[in-house]
């Protein structure tokens, strides 16, 4: 989605329509990865032997072997793209040609992604043991990982279009130059459109967690077992609540106090 025409600022109602559309991806990105064990062999390094002696675990092999594919077209030259795992090789393709949207800066939570992913989110999507499915595992958890990645850096672009909105302007740049980060969090802070969020994210993933009858029908049931759904939609709100958002605007409030590096204001 293009986030900016050629005389516009970033839209916050756009960048609502691209968060709202990644929640389905992590929805579904999490289905399809609950329906495989937990396949805990995957997470362990020395599990397996490489001939690149790689010593890491099969998800960080697998990880690095699919983002080195996806570096040579070119995909973390994009402003919303940023990898797992280094070193990566140049584009084949020429560059793209971005706006300028974003401020220079150097934030990649990646490694508070898959930490979070592997020690909270997996184990509760995912039934305890071992089928083998080491393979089709591995690609769920990159799919998984790449979803949230996109959707807690797009803090990014949030943080962007509040910082140039210009009746907030000036109370941004106070507290940024005060370094005032509990600041800085309650002015991006909206309670209101988080609750929203909450409750359209539980409804989603009810819909989406069970199979549609053959008449067209979806029964939803809050006492039904979990065992006959794809997926709790307590765990997706869960996830959302105290890992999705609260890391979102850390990126958001570390993005904002490295906006005024080298910036002026307009006019000036």
């Amino acid at each position: 989605m293009n986030l900016l025409n050629e005389h516009d600022t970033l839209s916050l109602a756009k960048l609502r329509d691209v968060l709202i559309r990644l929640e389905d991806t992590i929805i579904f990105a999490l289905i399809e990865r609950a329906q495989f064990a937990l396949n805990d062999n995957i997470y362990k390094p020395g599990v397996y032997e490489y001939d690149d002696g790689f010593k890491g675990s099969f998800l960080g092999y697998f990880l690095h072997e699919i983002e080195t594919v996806h570096a040579r077209v070119r995909r973390y030259t994009s402003p919303d793209e940023y990898p797992f795992t280094s070193p990566l090789p140049k584009p084949i393709l020429p560059l793209l040609d971005f706006p300028p949207t974003l401020h220079k800066n150097d934030i990649n939570v990646n490694k508070d992604i898959i930490e979070r992913y592997l020690q909270d989110i997996v184990p509760k999507i995912c039934v305890p043991g071992d089928d083998l499915n080491y393979g089709s595992s591995a690609t769920r958890d990159v799919e998984c990982l790449q979803a949230l990645s996109k959707r807690i850096h797009y803090g990014k672009f949030i943080a962007e279009a509040k910082f140039m909105d210009p009746k907030e302007q000036p109370t941004y740049i106070r507290l940024i130059q005060a370094k005032d980060r509990e600041g800085i969090m309650e002015l991006l802070t909206n309670r209101t459109v988080e609750e929203a969020l909450l409750k359209r994210l539980r409804r989603k993933a009810m819909i989406y967690g069970h199979d549609i009858t053959e008449s067209g029908e979806i029964v939803l049931d809050d006492q039904q077992p979990e065992q006959n759904q794809k997926i709790c939609a307590d765990v997706v709100v869960d996830l959302y609540e105290r890992f999705v958002i609260p890391l979102t605007k850390e990126v958001e409030v570390d993005y904002l106090l490295q906006r005024l590096d080298g910036w002026q204001a307009p006019g000036k």
